[in-house]
């Protein structure tokens, strides 16, 4: 049978996750003690988001979760922590092809996040007010909501997924593999490798969970999740069988998925995946 392995959320955008045991599934993606998945953002000073493609110090960039506050750790700096309660600043950002309205973060925490990168920067959160919805192309026109996430709530990726290609690396010599390095909120095992590239639906509990998107893989897989260090990229094993021409010839690793039905369930690790395939 199916189960989950893995539950983790990114509270800021493209800084280290947080693997949970148990979650809360929402229509914005996962969450867990009030604190949402990429919640908060880093932005340059004209609103323009920020990630490990151009700053891969950023997965050494820890947050964990308080009852009051998202506390936020990086090599060689002070702790830093970020008020659970929200703060009314609004602002204009932007992510890919989307202008929003997010709320300022203060000014000690833009010292800190510029200090620790290196460049002048400065964090968001996202307001509760603001409505951001994903391209409907691939939603068959249901409107899907996410917060700062690329462009969909969730990403799924199998354990066999990553099985498959850490033996391709090995046979040319190369070291496998953690599942960090592609970064997912779900990971299942007990299916076949890429089965979740045929998934229907995906049901975990009283979830009812829908991969509707291949996930085309840009460099952030080269970087070293642990040290923020770049290295050998998948990209050159993945061209050899992962194009797929639903995305234009992406590589792709992974599907993106959105939330049917269930919302506010619990999921947990362990808990078993009923998969019903498309075909």
């Amino acid at each position: 049978m199916p189960a989950v392995t893995e539950l983790v959320i990114y509270p800021i955008k493209s800084c280290a996750g947080i693997a949970l045991q148990s979650v809360t599934v929402t229509r914005y993606g996962l969450m867990h003690a009030g604190v949402h998945d990429r919640e908060w953002m880093v932005v340059d000073m004209d609103g323009n988001f920020l990630t490990q493609r151009e700053l891969p110090k950023m997965a050494c960039i820890r947050p964990r979760i308080t009852n009051d506050a998202l506390e936020v750790e990086a090599p060689d700096m002070p702790l830093l922590r970020l008020p659970l309660a929200h703060a009314d600043s609004p602002t204009q950002v932007s992510i890919w092809e989307n202008g929003l309205i997010a709320n300022a973060g203060e000014d000690a925490h833009a010292q800190w996040f510029s200090q620790y990168l290196g460049v002048v920067c400065r964090l968001v959160r996202f307001r509760p007010q603001t409505q951001r919805i994903i391209n409907n192309d691939w939603t068959s026109g249901r409107n899907v909501e996410t917060l700062f996430a690329d462009g969909y709530p969730m990403l799924l990726i199998s354990e066999a997924s990553l099985a498959d290609l850490n033996q391709k690396l090995e046979a040319i010599g190369r070291a496998p593999l953690p599942m960090n390095r592609f970064r997912p909120n779900l990971v299942i095992d007990g299916v076949d490798a890429f089965e979740e590239d045929y998934t229907e639906t995906l049901q975990v509990g009283k979830a009812v969970m829908r991969p509707i998107k291949p996930c085309p893989r840009c460099a952030m897989p080269s970087v070293d999740q642990a040290t923020g260090i770049p290295g050998p990229d998948p990209l050159d094993i993945l061209q050899s069988y992962r194009a797929n021409p639903r995305v234009d010839g992406g590589l792709a690793f992974g599907m993106n998925v959105i939330l049917l039905s269930g919302e506010n369930e619990t999921l947990h690790v362990g808990q078993d995946a009923d998969i019903e395939l498309a075909f």
